[in-house]
């Protein structure tokens, strides 16, 4: 058998160059694979989703902010920020507008799923995102905005000529000239955005679609990912070309921090931490208990201040429900037969309806809480100090000052100096008339010269018996 080496030796060179070749062909699909195993993780990075539900508030801008910047950080290709609100806090709306019209990475607004809609402050999120789509069975409008108090949409506040007021008029003409600066910056249609604002117009998906104030109707978001595939959007001022089609996407829904945030930016519940905490500090002073309670208060209190400090409150509301607490106090202590009562109840009542955007859908303070809470503090607080009352006009039980009119019996009288026994309890005594042992006294008063002494004068309405127990030794 020959060796290897003679074999190679006997072959042709061309047999050899091809054999090269071939190896080399192989290091390079190596080396493709390899780049390729490499290159992966960044070519897989997902979108993003973004849930907004319920009423826009500060735990949304939080989220959403929070959501976009985590997006830019991973390198996501887009986001995807659905939307089912009835709108909310007109503050709030325009910080997302912000972050939105800030991102780095495209966002495309989606009005989902079927039977969801974009009302109000979700119709402008809408026409600020990059991407406006919307699933079937979907609605977006009715975007008027409506006042702070309890006197409905802007558009019934009128003067004596029955038309709109100049400030009314001018929170309408700004937030016409905001949808209309996003419909141009986005090429949809501004003359239906402007109408939503002023006369509250609504449209379906497919209405929206034919009028184009949206981009695209897609039954789900894989659906959404593959019709958006190619379109071009402005990003920061230059141009993107979404490449979406077939993409892997990751819902990231909001946290346990923007859970917290959006419980206590309720109205409702901020007001509910304000009253908590008022009650427990007023407990711990008045019954000390190792400042448990106290301590629950204050963190109470504090928290109802942050939700306050980020939610449009009035502050002639609160200094009325601070002076319903104040009269209702009052009448605790200066009873005036329900005058100061009554009139702290419906202060509270007043400022309770007047704290919060109460017309701001979702962002309302219920009826019947606020009702509730008065009720409950103006019964804590007259039937407190109906027992106090009570509790001072009764008859004193202990201490020295239970002792006048009580009787009792002299055990001596020696050098001067006068015992008597009174309940069980000896004491010195002095009196205006003679004493003798043995003799039935009742207590007057005290010393003006020393406490520990009491005035005595003779019962004489008692028989004078021997003292039962006799004259100590």
């Amino acid at each position: 058998m020959a060796s290897t080496r003679s074999l190679k030796a006997n072959r042709p060179p061309g047999a050899r160059a091809s054999g090269r070749r071939t190896w080399r062909l192989a290091w390079v699909a190596l080396m493709l694979a390899l780049l390729a195993l490499f290159m992966q993780p960044a070519l897989a990075v997902p979108v993003r989703v973004l849930s907004l539900q319920g009423a826009i508030g500060p735990a949304s801008f939080d989220y959403v902010a929070h959501g976009l910047q985590a997006a830019h950080s991973e390198g996501a290709p887009l986001v995807v920020l659905t939307l089912d609100t009835p709108g909310g806090l007109d503050t709030s709306m325009r910080q997302i507008i912000q972050a939105i019209l800030a991102s780095p990475v495209p966002v495309a607004a989606y009005v989902y799923p079927e039977g969801a809609r974009a009302a109000s402050a979700g119709t402008f999120l809408l026409y600020a995102a990059h991407i406006a789509a919307m699933a079937p069975a979907t609605a977006l409008g009715a975007a008027t905005p409506v006042n702070i108090g309890l006197s409905g949409p802007l558009p019934e506040k009128t003067d004596k000529n029955g038309q709109p007021d100049a400030m009314t008029t001018k929170q309408i003409n700004d937030a016409a000239a905001l949808i209309r600066g996003l419909a141009q910056l986005r090429g949809r249609n501004a003359d239906w955005a402007e109408r939503a604002v002023r006369q509250a117009a609504s449209l379906s998906s497919s209405e929206a679609l034919k009028e184009h104030v949206i981009d695209v109707v897609a039954k789900d978001i894989p659906d959404l990912l593959a019709q958006i595939d190619g379109r071009t959007v402005r990003v920061q001022g230059a141009d993107v070309k979404l490449v979406t089609r077939g993409l892997a996407f990751e819902a990231r829904p909001p946290d346990a921090r923007q859970h917290l945030l959006a419980v206590i930016t309720h109205p409702a519940v901020a007001l509910l931490l304000m009253m908590v905490g008022i009650y427990a500090l007023i407990f711990e002073l008045a019954s000390p208990s190792f400042g448990l309670v106290g301590t629950a208060g204050a963190v109470c209190l504090l928290l109802a201040l942050f939700a306050l400090q980020m939610l449009p409150v009035n502050y002639a509301a609160l200094a009325l429900i601070v002076l319903g607490l104040g009269l209702l106090v009052v009448e605790l202590l200066a009873p005036s037969f329900g005058a100061f009562g009554l009139g702290g109840v419906i202060a509270f009542i007043a400022g309770g309806l007047l704290l919060f955007d109460h017309d701001a859908r979702g962002f309302g303070v219920p009826l019947p809480l606020v009702l509730g809470l008065a009720a409950t503090t103006a019964a804590a607080i007259l039937l407190g100090g109906n027992m106090a009352l009570k509790a001072r006009r009764r008859p004193v039980l202990s201490g020295r000052e239970a002792l006048a009119g009580e009787p009792g019996v002299m055990l001596e009288v020696r050098d001067g100096e006068s015992w008597a026994q009174v309940r069980g309890e000896r004491w010195r005594v002095t009196s205006t008339q003679p004493l003798t042992s043995g003799q039935r006294i009742r207590v007057t008063g005290f010393s003006s010269l020393s406490g520990l002494t009491l005035q005595v004068l003779p019962d004489h309405q008692a028989k004078s018996e021997p003292s039962s127990q006799g004259a100590p030794s």
